[in-house]
């Protein structure tokens, strides 16, 4: 097994890095907006100041999850990152998305303004896409990194990536880029045809983009929330290396729950050799810790529970779960 990627400090440089980018971005967006009188410049504004509030919520998420555990929260402090991180898209959705559509649904049902000062907006736009392609980059480089490291491709490994952080900047940073594109395209087709419909079909454009980011991101931290089970495949490895035991005659189920970001709790019930002593059964569940761990670095709290695989309760509650 690979060892375990030291996401923590790359994550944090990722988040610093967007922050810092927006914040600047925000400034420009809304002074070329204010100039031009364009709904799409100013729904772009209202997106880089979401992100700004989005990093420093992630941020917050990052310092707060690293806390170790205590009597309180004797698992830790790791599912932190998934409230914070949640807390984060629904500030996408609040104050980006809503403002987009405000200012769209203004453009388009309300009365038609003059463009002024297009090429400010044109400028603007074009200095926000290349200093948002600089954190887009990071992030991807992030990103890319550890989907090798965990032997998973780019998007397979973004879809189940248990540190939300990384997902969230990657995810807005590709809307921004998308979104500025819009904004272009709205700025450009105002100029050309003299109708401020095109802008304000380009800011509703941006609002439904990010509406769906916040959908997507705001999805996947509830199912971290919840209580996601670890990678599929760390699972079943596990209960491969767990049925070479020579100790164990069968594993009779295997439960684990992400609690923080490459933090994994696992339960497994085995039933072990009959003829095993009270000692022996200590020191094997002992070293099957310690083997478990030394293969899995993500393992953090490891519970082994002997049963008996033919107690018919046991057997039930394994076939509700699972349909098998």
């Amino acid at each position: 097994m690979s060892e375990k990627p030291s996401g923590s400090g790359e994550s944090t440089l990722t988040v610093v890095l967007a922050l810092v980018v927006n914040l600047a971005i925000a400034i420009t967006k809304a002074i070329a907006g204010v100039l031009t009188g364009s709904a799409a410049i100013l729904s772009e504004a209202a997106h880089s100041v979401a992100d700004t509030f989005t990093e420093a919520l992630l941020l917050t998420a990052l310092r707060r999850s690293d806390r170790p555990a205590d009597r309180r929260h004797p698992f830790g402090y790791g599912k932190e990152r998934y409230f914070w991180s949640l807390l984060a898209a629904v500030s996408i959705f609040a104050s980006g998305a809503m403002f987009a559509f405000y200012e769209g649904f203004s453009t388009v049902f309300g009365e038609s303004e003059e463009q002024t000062r297009p090429l400010v907006g044109y400028i603007v736009l074009t200095l926000a896409f290349l200093l948002e392609c600089i954190s887009w980059t990071q992030a991807f480089r992030q990103v890319r990194s550890e989907s090798a490291a965990h032997g998973r491709g780019f998007f397979d490994f973004l879809r189940m990536s248990d540190d939300p952080t990384v997902k969230t900047v990657f995810l807005e940073d590709s809307a921004a880029l998308i979104g500025l594109v819009l904004a272009f395209a709205g700025l450009g087709l105002h100029q050309l045809t003299g109708s401020s419909l095109w802008d304000g079909l380009a800011s509703l454009a941006i609002g439904l983009l990010l509406a769906l980011v916040a959908y997507i991101l705001a999805r996947t931290n509830k199912g971290l929330l919840i209580g996601r089970q670890a990678d599929p495949v760390m699972v079943k490895a596990i209960w491969r290396r767990l049925s070479e035991v020579p100790e164990v005659e069968a594993v009779v189920d295997v439960l684990t729950m992400l609690i923080g970001t490459d933090r994994v709790l696992l339960c497994a019930r085995l039933d072990f050799t009959d003829t095993l002593t009270a000692f022996e059964l200590e020191n094997a569940c002992v070293r099957v810790s310690a083997e478990l761990r030394a293969m899995f670095p993500d393992l953090d709290e490891i519970f082994l529970e002997p049963v008996p695989r033919t107690d018919p309760d046991l057997r039930r509650r394994v076939l509700d779960r699972y349909g098998f």
